[in-house]
């Protein structure tokens, strides 16, 4: 095993086994094919399911395992036929790196839906047998599709964590049209998630109202990002006094958690989305069914979805909130992960520190 490890084009941190502890591993990228972008990492941000599939979470982990999926840098290089892209440019890539394309989903630019489902950027086999290896790494090589354009004046640091983080609330808002100036929005949970709804919902024209279980975290949603509103889910008293306030809610929460006093917090024709991964939903007919609600389900976005959210971004300026971490502390980082002790995004200072 050690001797294999030593051979190859690209320096990496992989986690060996369920542990999830990563260490430096060396492997080889593929060469760039004719329509192939390659990329040198600069920046990549650290999500949750980094940890989830280090550490074999769901069970289906393949190890060595190089995560990370929110990944900046520069194009070093492009195949012959690739058109959109050329040496310097600043591009990102996301949480997935190829998927069928002949698909009914992948046809409107919904990739991650694809029906023979989107190959992931890492722990996933790939069309040619190989097991994708993420952005903890020195260069990646993807087919110039999945791949997108970042405008030089936006900081490739900021881009990382849109290319999941940003996404996964930006595509369900636009879907279920949360962008209508002067309407209200409600976003459980002041994660990496949440904090990017906020600053999304504000760039909207929403009036923001933040609901979370912890105290701590009012002055942030206030005072740093801009919300109107902040909401103890536990104080019966303040999330009575918001019943039939909210035209819409993201509800970002992964752990279990109760929908009803979620729901309550809806108008008329309110609309719920979740994006988080709760073990299971239980939820009141009658707050549905005489409330004319809904409630839907959302996960990142496809690739015309991310380029327009790079843009809007750029465009508006909304940066996420981010800690820079050398490689050397991803380790200690993961650990804070898992603790909620991260405000808003770790992003991996790739280019500098992997060496």
């Amino acid at each position: 095993m050690e001797s294999k490890e030593k051979k190859g084009n690209c320096l990496g941190w992989a986690a060996r086994d369920p542990s999830g502890i990563l260490s430096p591993y060396i492997f080889d990228r593929r060469q760039p094919r004719t329509d192939d972008v390659s990329i040198k990492i600069l920046y990549c941000g650290v999500c949750y399911a980094d940890v989830k599939w280090t550490r074999n979470k769901i069970g289906d982990s393949k190890y060595p395992l190089v995560p990370g999926h929110e990944i900046a840098g520069i194009v070093t290089a492009v195949g012959s036929d690739v058109t959109t892209f050329k040496a310097g440019d600043h591009v990102g890539v996301g949480t997935y790196v190829d998927s069928c394309r002949d698909c009914y989903y992948c046809s409107e630019r919904r990739e991650v839906y694809c029906d023979k489902r989107a190959i992931s950027t890492f722990n996933a086999i790939d069309k040619d047998g190989t097991i994708t290896k993420g952005g903890y790494s020195s260069h990646i090589v993807v087919h110039e599709r999945y791949c997108h354009k970042i405008p030089d004046e936006y900081p490739l640091s900021s881009a990382a964590p849109l290319l999941c983080a940003g996404i996964t609330v930006y595509t369900p808002m636009k879907r279920y049209n949360m962008n209508q100036p002067g309407k209200s929005l409600g976003v459980v949970g002041l994660g990496g998630l949440g904090h990017m709804a906020v600053k999304f919902g504000k760039a909207f024209g929403l009036n923001v109202t933040v609901i979370s279980t912890s105290e701590s975290k009012r002055d942030e949603a206030l005072a740093l990002l801009g919300a109107d509103r902040f909401i103890i889910s536990n104080d019966k008293d303040q999330m009575a006094s918001a019943a039939k306030s909210l035209d819409f809610i993201i509800d970002t929460a992964s752990g279990d958690h109760p929908f009803d006093p979620y729901l309550a917090l809806l108008k008329f024709d309110g609309i719920m989305v979740l994006v988080g991964f709760p073990s299971e939903i239980k939820i009141s007919p009658f707050l549905l069914n005489f409330g004319s609600r809904c409630i839907a389900g959302s996960i990142t976005g496809g690739t015309k979805d991310r380029q327009e959210m790079i843009e809007f971004c750029a465009k508006n300026k909304i940066y996420p909130q981010i800690e820079m971490i050398p490689i050397e502390y991803i380790n200690e980082a993961l650990e804070r992960l898992i603790k909620n002790d991260v405000k808003y995004r770790f992003v991996i200072d790739i280019g500098n520190t992997l060496k």
